[in-house]
């Protein structure tokens, strides 16, 4: 995640409403981030798994890979 996207995140999850918390008084806020982090990043790997042109990854090996690393966040 590049700090841009960072930031933008931070805001999104509005996190700068707690910026003078304590850490410690902010696991929610930061447990957010960190989730809402790492859903994107499934998110952005599934869309490279779906848009693969390799002709030995047809789209029934992509489809069903994509929609896994989608579904981990749903366990």
């Amino acid at each position: 995640m590049t700090r841009e996207e960072y930031i933008k995140l931070f805001h999104k999850e509005q996190l700068n409403l707690v910026a003078f918390k304590r850490l410690l008084d902010c696991d929610e806020e930061v447990l957010r981030l960190v989730n809402r982090a790492v859903q994107e990043e499934r998110e952005a790997c599934a869309n490279i798994c779906e848009t693969l042109e390799l002709p030995e990854w047809p789209d029934k090996v992509r489809q069903p890979l994509a929609q896994a690393i989608r579904a981990r966040g749903q366990e």
